[in-house]
């Protein structure tokens, strides 16, 4: 799995199949129980310590080993492959994004990942790539790194903390109008107050009077899924100025430019899905003004590379993946 400058341009149009699975809302991925049995059942047959095959030694490929926390972290010949805090930037996942006939695609022999398994990646780089107590095969490891290196702070855990601060969880009344209104809610992580809202299993009945229910947690509402809806332009009002909304999905819905002024003023909004909506380079302007925004999904709409060029010369930080 050795890196390449190449591989965002390719994988691109592949990232938004990964990322319309809504990140759980449950605890924080245990690596050692559910990502590390992934790297080792798909990915060690080429990347672990040197060892003697048939009297002949087998280095890694790429000088790349997967068997150890400080050898993931350390990357191989091409540089990193986890930038932790950042999925869409990370080669550990984007390899696996690429078409199977692609030479970088990974892993190119043994149990491919499925799109869960990449969702759960995804979501265990984004809170940080902590491995835990999980150290690894030590053999080789450079002497000045005797330790496993801490996982650094994403900003998404500090964004995350910072919203927090200061914050009551919703009565249970309120709670009760959203799933009334045929809501799912959940906490972002147990105990809670930060929460994850969806009208997946009622999109088809999901109106914007039932949407508007999002009003009783209001402050409280982090993530907002109403992909596949029935929500209209004008039923994207009661999203303007919600104070924590940071992760909103609306993909596969009749969204036009037009309902992206409902969004100005979304202090907190990191991630935008609007594949395979109605929105054009006549929105550009408006979704400009999100300067939270660290990715932005624009597939299988009219907005054209010029567009997107010019959405990202206005966010220089986010991802803008268009096709």
């Amino acid at each position: 799995m050795q890196a390449s400058q190449s591989v965002l341009p390719r994988c691109s149009v592949l990232l938004p199949a990964l990322l319309l699975l809504p990140l759980s809302a449950s605890a924080k991925i245990d690596f050692t129980k559910e990502v590390w049995p992934l790297i080792e059942k798909s990915c060690l047959d080429c990347h672990r310590a040197p060892y003697q095959e048939d009297g002949k030694l087998k280095k890694p490929k790429g000088n790349l080993r997967l068997d150890a926390a400080w050898a993931i972290l350390q990357g191989g010949e091409g540089g990193k492959i986890i930038v932790p805090g950042d999925p869409a930037g990370s080669e550990l996942l984007k390899r696996t994004l690429l078409p199977e006939d692609d030479d970088d695609f990974m892993p190119p022999k043994g149990t491919k990942w499925t799109s869960v398994q990449k969702d759960l990646v995804a979501k265990w780089i984004s809170e940080g790539a902590d491995f835990g107590s999980w150290e690894g095969n030590k053999d080789g490891q450079p002497l000045a790194k005797a330790s496993v290196p801490s996982a650094p702070v994403s900003w998404i855990q500090t964004h995350y903390d910072a919203l927090l601060k200061g914050l009551a969880p919703a009565p249970e009344a309120d709670l009760g109008k959203v799933t009334a209104a045929g809501g799912r809610v959940a906490p972002l992580a147990a105990s809670s107050p930060l929460l994850a809202v969806d009208f997946l299993v009622t999109r088809d009945q999901a109106t914007d009077e039932k949407i508007a229910s999002i009003t009783a947690v209001k402050n409280q509402l982090t993530h907002l899924d109403i992909s596949r809806s029935a929500v209209t332009d004008s039923g994207l009002a009661p999203l303007k100025g919600l104070p924590r909304l940071t992760r909103l999905d609306l993909h596969g819905t009749k969204i036009t430019d037009a309902g992206l002024k409902h969004l100005v003023g979304l202090p907190n909004l990191t991630y935008l899905n609007l594949y395979d909506t109605g929105v054009s380079d006549a929105g550009i302007p408006e979704l400009a003004k999100l300067k939270a925004l660290r990715s932005v999904y624009l597939w299988k709409t009219s907005v054209t590379e010029k567009g997107a060029k010019e959405l990202e010369k206005a966010l220089p930080k986010a991802q803008v993946v268009w096709k």
